[in-house]
C-alpha cells in the first residue's frame, strides 16, 4: 500500500502525513510551541497509519477493533480537511509567497495566532481521543478471531454435478477435447478463463473424467486464493500415488514430481489459479517428455491464462486459451426451468413473464441461474415470492438468502484484490446500474480522489490505466467498447457484482447512494462520497438535513431536480459529475479550492459558468461540453491536464500557458485567435487533440504548431473541407477524421503519412485512391486498423501488394463505389482478421462483386459487406450477394460472412 494516498481501508492518512510534514518544515522550528504540537500529531498519525495498514488485510475484525479502525479512518479525513482549510486560509493572504513564509508572517498577528493555534489544538484533541480509546480497550492486544469452522469452497459442488444436468457445455467441451486429443507429442497447456460462476470448474472436471482413461496417470488439484505451494505439490503427488514426507521442502517435492512424471503420459488439472507467481512455481514440476501429456489450468485472470499459454517460439501458444462465455438465452431457459419444473413447458403461465425478467438479470451466469432456481423451487409457484426475488436481484438490500451463494463466488474475486484495487472497484459503485462508464472518466476520478499515486516516478495516468486493465482482466468490470488498438474504452459492471460492491461500500462507509424515491428524513451523518439518483423535483427533502455536505469529496448527480443545495455547500469537494446542468447552481464553483475534476454532461442547454474560476488551483479535468463561454482565466489554472469544451466555442487567449495540458477536445479553427494557433505549439505535453471548425485560417501556423507537439498520440479532425495542407507530428498513434458527409478529406493519400511509424489506427477520406496511395499506407509498420472512404467513383484497379505491405494490419474497413476494383495479391495483409466492405450494387454484373484475391489473406476470420442500392431490384440485390459470397467462399479458412443493405447515399462509419 506504499504510495497510495487515499484508500477505502486507510482513509487519507498517507496524504495527511505528507501535509503535516510540510507544516513541520525548518522555518517552523523557530516556533517551538507550535512545532512541538504538530510533531506530536505527526507521530501519532504515523502510528495510526501502521495500524490501519495492518488491519486492511484482515478479512474479519471483532466489533471493537472494527469500530476503532473506522474512527481512525474518518479521523484522517477530518484532520486533512482542517489542514487543507488552514493552508488555504494562509495561502489566500499572499499567493506570491511560499506557504511556510506566509504562515510565519501571519503568526505575527495576535488574531492569526489564536486561529492557527485553535486549528492545531482541534487536531490534537481528535488524535488524543483516538489514542485514549485504543488504550482503553487494549486493542493492540486483540488478535482477530479465527474460526474452527472452515467455509466450504462453493466450487466443490461443481465437481459432483451430473453430466446429464450440464447445460451449454457441449460446445466448449468438444472444443477443449479437440485441443487435447491430437497427434502433438509435446506437452500442451490449455487454459480456461472466465468470470467466477461461468462453469470453468465444471467444464474442466467433465473433460478430465472423459479423458483420464486415455492417459497413464492424472490429478485434479484445486488452488486456494493464497496457495501454499508445498501443500499443493504434496496433494498432487498424493493423487499420483506417492506419499511424500511432510517435512519435504518445495524443491524436493518438485524433483519428486518430475521423477514420477518423466516416463508417464499425464493429464493434470490446476483448478482456479489466481496469480502468475504460483504458476511459475507449479509449472516447474511438469516435465517435457514427448509423450503427449496435457495440463488444463482454469483461472479468472486473463493475465494468468496468457502466462500459462504464452506466445513464443516454443510449443505453447495462445490458441489454446478457452474464453468461457455466458449461456445463450436458450440454454439459460433450459437450465432455469429444468431445475425448477423439469422443462420449460411445465412452467405455469402466470410465472413466465417474471421468469424471463429474472433470467435477464442473471445474464447467462450459470451459478446465478442455479442459485436462484434453487431458491424459487423451495418457494413453490407463488408469483408474489417470484416478484420479490426479481426485485431483489438489482437491489443492494435484496433478500439475503437469494444471493448468498453467488456472493460467495464474487466475494472470492473481491478478497483477492490488493487494497488499492478494492478501492478503485468500490468507486465504480458511484455509477447507477447498467450505466456505461467511460474508462478515461473513471481513471481521472480515481486520480482526483487520491487513489492513484506515483510509483517509482511512473506516470500517474499510466498507473491508473494499469489499475483499470487489471479490473478488466479479472472480469470484475465488463468491456463494452474498444478502440482500434483493442483497448477497452467503455465498461459496465454486472448487476450482481454491483450488488456486492454496494454492500462492501455500506460496510466500509465508503460511499452513499441517495435515491430520490427513498425517504430522506433521517438524522445528519458524515458521507465522503455521494451518488444522487434523482427522479424529478417531487422529493423536496432530498439531502436536506440528512448529510453533512461540507465533508463530501465526490458527488455524482444523475437525473434532474431543482432542489439540490448550492454548490458552495460542498466545501472540500474533489470530484463533481452532473448529468443534467439544470440540476445545480454553479455560482459558487470557484470557491471549491480542492476541486480536481468537473464534468457536466447530458444536457441540451448551455452551461453558464462563473466568469472567473481562478480559485480552482487544484483542477485537473474541466469537461463541460456545452459551456456558454469559457472562463477567461482557465488558461492560468496551474494543474489543468484535460480540457473539453463546446466545439463551436473559442478559447481565451494565452493557451500556451497551459504547459501541463494532456488533452484538448474542442480547438475551433474558425474562431480561435492567431495567438492561440501559435500557443497550440507550446503544449508539448499534449497527447490527445481534437480540431473543429473550418480549416481555412492560419493553415501554415497550424501545421507549424502541430509539428512541435512531440507527445501527440491521438489527433481527431472534425472540420470541413480539404486538408491537403495538414502535416501532423510523427509521434501520432491514432489519426481520425470526421466521418460526416460534410466532413474533411484529402485529395490523395499524403506522402507524409509514410512517416507515421507509430500509427496504430488510421481513419480518413480521400477523393481518389490509386495503388501507389495504398502502398504509402502499407508501409506503416504499426498499423492495426485502417478505415478508408473513397469519395469519388473508382475507375482504376487498386492492388494491395504482397511484398511486406500492411505487416500487422488486423482490421480493414473500406467504402468504395465498386469492390471489383480491389485486388489482394498473394502475401498481402498477412495478419488481417476482419475485412469490412461497403460498395454499390450498380455495375456488379459487368465487373463482378469482387474483390479478387480474398483467398490470399491467410489469417482472415470474418468478412462483412454492406451493399448500397439505388433503385435496384430485389433480384439484383440477391444476385450481388450471391456473387460476393462466391468470392469469399474461395478462402480455405471459410471465414464468417455478414451481409446487409443500405441506402446508396448513406455513409457508414465506425466510431473510435
Amino acid at each position: 500500500m506504499a504510495g497510495i494516498m487515499v484508500s477505502a481501508y486507510t482513509g487519507a492518512v498517507n496524504s495527511l502525513l505528507g501535509k503535516v510534514t510540510t507544516i513541520m518544515g525548518e522555518e517552523f522550528a523557530k516556533l517551538k510551541n507550535l512545532r512541538k504540537e504538530v510533531k506530536f500529531i505527526h507521530d501519532e498519525l504515523g502510528s495510526m497509519k501502521d495500524a490501519l495498514e495492518r488491519l486492511a488485510y484482515v478479512d474479519q475484525l471483532d466489533p471493537q477493533t472494527k469500530s476503532w479502525r473506522n474512527t481512525l479512518r474518518e479521523l484522517s479525513y477530518d484532520i486533512e480537511d482542517i489542514i487543507d482549510d488552514f493552508m488555504q486560509n494562509v495561502g489566500d493572504k499572499d499567493k506570491n509567497s511560499g506557504f511556510v513564509y506566509k504562515t510565519i508572517r501571519r503568526l505575527k498577528t495576535l488574531r492569526a495566532r489564536h486561529q492557527i493555534s485553535g486549528q492545531i489544538g482541534e487536531m490534537k484533541k481528535l488524535v488524543l481521543e483516538a489514542r485514549d480509546r485504543h488504550k482503553r480497550y487494549a486493542l493492540d492486544k486483540i488478535i482477530p478471531p479465527s474460526s474452527n469452522v472452515v467455509a466450504i469452497d462453493p466450487r466443490v459442488k461443481a465437481l459432483y454435478e451430473k453430466a446429464a444436468n450440464l447445460v451449454g457445455m457441449e460446445g466448449p467441451k468438444n472444443e477443449l477435447v479437440d485441443w487435447l486429443v491430437d497427434e502433438e507429442k509435446q506437452l500442451k497447456v490449455v487454459s480456461i478463463v472466465g468470470f467466477g460462476g461461468l462453469g470453468k470448474t465444471t467444464l474442466a472436471n467433465e473433460v478430465y473424467h472423459r479423458l483420464k482413461g486415455e492417459f497413464d496417470i492424472g490429478a485434479f488439484v484445486p488452488v486456494s486464493q493464497k496457495p501454499n505451494i508445498p501443500h499443493l505439490l504434496r496433494s498432487l503427488l498424493s493423487q499420483l500415488g506417492v506419499e511424500p514426507s511432510i517435512h519435504a521442502c518445495e524443491s524436493h517435492l518438485i524433483d519428486k514430481l518430475r521423477e514420477v512424471l518423466k516416463s508417464k503420459r499425464y493429464l493434470i488439472i490446476i483448478d482456479d489459479l489466481w496469480d502468475v507467481t504460483s504458476w511459475e512455481n507449479i509449472k516447474c514440476a511438469f516435465t517435457e517428455n514427448d509423450l503427449g501429456s496435457r495440463v488444463i489450468v482454469t483461472t479468472r485472470s486473463k493475465q494468468v491464462s496468457m502466462a500459462c499459454c504464452p506466445t513464443s517460439h516454443d510449443h505453447i501458444c495462445r490458441d489454446h486459451i478457452l474464453q468461457m462465455k455466458s449461456l445463450s438465452n436458450e440454454d439459460s431457459r433450459r437450465l432455469f426451468f429444468g431445475r425448477i419444473f423439469g422443462s420449460e413447458d411445465a412452467c405455469p403461465d402466470q410465472l413466465r413473464d417474471v421468469s424471463f425478467e429474472i433470467l435477464k438479470k442473471c445474464d447467462g451466469l450459470p451459478l446465478a441461474i442455479i442459485s436462484i432456481a434453487g431458491l424459487l423451487a423451495s418457494e413453490g409457484p407463488k408469483k408474489e415470492e417470484w416478484e420479490h426475488v426479481r426485485k431483489s436481484l438489482g437491489s443492494m438490500y435484496g433478500a439475503k438468502l437469494t444471493l448468498d451463494r453467488m456472493r460467495e463466488i464474487l466475494n472470492l474475486s473481491y478478497k483477492d484484490l490488493p487494497c488499492h484495487l478494492k478501492t478503485c472497484l468500490l468507486y465504480v459503485g458511484m455509477y447507477p446500474e447498467d450505466y456505461t462508464i467511460k474508462r478515461s472518466d473513471l481513471e481521472r476520478q480515481w486520480m482526483a480522489e487520491g487513489f492513484v499515486s506515483k510509483e517509482n516516478g511512473q506516470d500517474m495516468e499510466k498507473i491508473a490505466r494499469n489499475y483499470f486493465n487489471e479490473l478488466v482482466n479479472r472480469s470484475l468490470v465488463q468491456p463494452v467498447r474498444f478502440d482500434g488498438s483493442g483497448s477497452v474504452t467503455e465498461c459496465k459492471v454486472h448487476d450482481m457484482m454491483l450488488d456486492l460492491i454496494l454492500c462492501k461500500c455500506a460496510e466500509e462507509n465508503f460511499l452513499t447512494v441517495v435515491d430520490g424515491s427513498q425517504d430522506n428524513t433521517t438524522q445528519k451523518y458524515k458521507v465522503r462520497r455521494l451518488s444522487v439518483r434523482l427522479n424529478g423535483a417531487a422529493n423536496a427533502t432530498l439531502l436536506q438535513g440528512k448529510i453533512s455536505l461540507s465533508q463530501v469529496r465526490s458527488v455524482m448527480i444523475f437525473g434532474w431536480s431543482n432542489i439540490i443545495p448550492p454548490l458552495s455547500n460542498f466545501k472540500f469537494l474533489r470530484v463533481l459529475f452532473v448529468e443534467d446542468y439544470r440540476t445545480i447552481d454553479l455560482t459558487g464553483m470557484s470557491e471549491l479550492y480542492q476541486l480536481r475534476y468537473i464534468q457536466i454532461d447530458g444536457t441540451r442547454d448551455y452551461v453558464h459558468l462563473p466568469t472567473q474560476i481562478g480559485g480552482l488551483q487544484q483542477l485537473e479535468t474541466f469537461d463541460i461540453r456545452r459551456c456558454a463561454s469559457v472562463p477567461s482565466n482557465v488558461v492560468h489554472l496551474p494543474r489543468l491536464l484535460h480540457l473539453r469544451i463546446e466545439h463551436d466555442r473559442g478559447l481565451p487567449d494565452g493557451i500556451g500557458k497551459m504547459k501541463y495540458l494532456r488533452s484538448l477536445d474542442g480547438f475551433n479553427l474558425s474562431v480561435n485567435s492567431l495567438d492561440n494557433f501559435i500557443g497550440l505549439g507550446e503544449l508539448t505535453n499534449i497527447r490527445d487533440l481534437t480540431l473543429t471548425g473550418n480549416m481555412v485560417r492560419h493553415t501554415d501556423v497550424l501545421c507549424s504548431s502541430l509539428r512541435k507537439l512531440c507527445s501527440l498520440e491521438f489527433l481527431y479532425i472534425c472540420t470541413e473541407g480539404c486538408m491537403d495542407g495538414l502535416s501532423p507530428p510523427c509521434s501520432l498513434q491514432i489519426l481520425a477524421t470526421s466521418w460526416l458527409p460534410w466532413g474533411c478529406w484529402f485529395s490523395r493519400v499524403p506522402n507524409w503519412m509514410r512517416e507515421l511509424h507509430n500509427l496504430r489506427v488510421l481513419r480518413f477520406k480521400v477523393d481518389e485512391l490509386l495503388t501507389e496511395d495504398v502502398d504509402i499506407v502499407g508501409e506503416l509498420p504499426s498499423l492495426t486498423d485502417l478505415i478508408l472512404y473513397v469519395r469519388r467513383p473508382q475507375n482504376e484497379m487498386i492492388a494491395v501488394n504482397g511484398t511486406g505491405a500492411f505487416p500487422v494490419l488486423k482490421r480493414f474497413r473500406l467504402t468504395i463505389s465498386s469492390s471489383s476494383c480491389l485486388t489482394f495479391q498473394s502475401g498481402a495483409m498477412p495478419m488481417l482478421q476482419g475485412l469490412y466492405l461497403t460498395f454499390s450494387v450498380k455495375g456488379w454484373k459487368q465487373n463482378g462483386a469482387g474483390p479478387a484475391g480474398i483467398e490470399h489473406l491467410p489469417a482472415l476470420e470474418e468478412v462483412s459487406a454492406e451493399i448500397l442500392y439505388n433503385g435496384t431490384t430485389e433480384s439484383e440485390k440477391c444476385s450481388a450477394e450471391s456473387a460476393f459470397r462466391n468470392a469469399v467462399d474461395r478462402h480455405p479458412n471459410n471465414p464468417r460472412i455478414a451481409m446487409k443493405y443500405g441506402c446508396q447515399y448513406r455513409l457508414t462509419g465506425i466510431g473510435l
